[in-house]
């Protein structure tokens, strides 16, 4: 997006990311985690956050719906303000980063254009997408708020999955089977990545 602010400049801190990462004893990155409503998401980005915060590491969740309690209150949820959602947790989520945080965010974020837009914001290997993978029969029968009862019956529009599309990620940096596998095995998994990476010590 195209800046409107004028006679800005950058300033920069006198305490830079790397110090941060030295304090924190690890590096910090985006775990981007989508799926479809009712997918497990935030149950997995939670999770993950706990077991990351009993290892003493610096975190924040960032959840779609929290975020819209406030930040991103003005907007609805068509295509183009799901966009600009996205973006402005994509840009919020760059300033944690740069704060020494590992940022778990937790949004259906539908479209892989809108994915990829936040992910060109980071460095390669900074964003890291976790795909958590239920299948819309098992979204369905879990409908946590019946909102996909509601969307069947045309109460709610532009529902994803429903009368809204869903992009699956082709190159997720994991998926995980959110739909039968232990929330316990998939931050597991999380965490094994997180270390193969470097991001956590060995």
């Amino acid at each position: 997006m195209e800046s409107k602010a004028t006679d800005i400049t950058w300033y920069k801190s006198l305490v830079s990311r790397a110090d941060r990462e030295r304090m924190n004893g690890h590096k910090s990155v985006v775990l981007w985690f989508t799926g479809l409503s009712a997918s497990g998401k935030s149950t997995l980005a939670h999770a993950t956050e706990e077991r990351l915060f009993k290892m003493d590491c610096r975190t924040y969740v960032m959840d779609g719906d929290n975020v819209r309690h406030g930040l991103c209150s003005d907007l609805g949820f068509t295509l183009e303000d799901r966009h600009e959602n996205l973006r402005r947790v994509g840009e919020t989520a760059k300033l944690l980063v740069e704060a020494g945080v590992l940022v778990l965010t937790a949004f259906i974020s539908p479209l892989r254009s809108d994915r990829e837009s936040v992910r060109s914001l980071f460095p390669h290997g900074q964003f890291i997408e976790i795909f958590c993978d239920a299948g819309l029969e098992v979204c369905e029968q879990r409908d946590p708020k019946d909102l996909y009862k509601r969307a069947r019956r045309g109460e709610i529009a532009n529902f994803t999955g429903i009368s809204s599309p869903y992009e699956d990620p082709l190159n997720p940096e994991l998926r995980v089977d959110s739909g039968k596998s232990p929330v316990e095995d998939n931050v597991d998994e999380i965490i094994a990545i997180l270390r193969m990476r470097g991001i956590l010590p060995a």
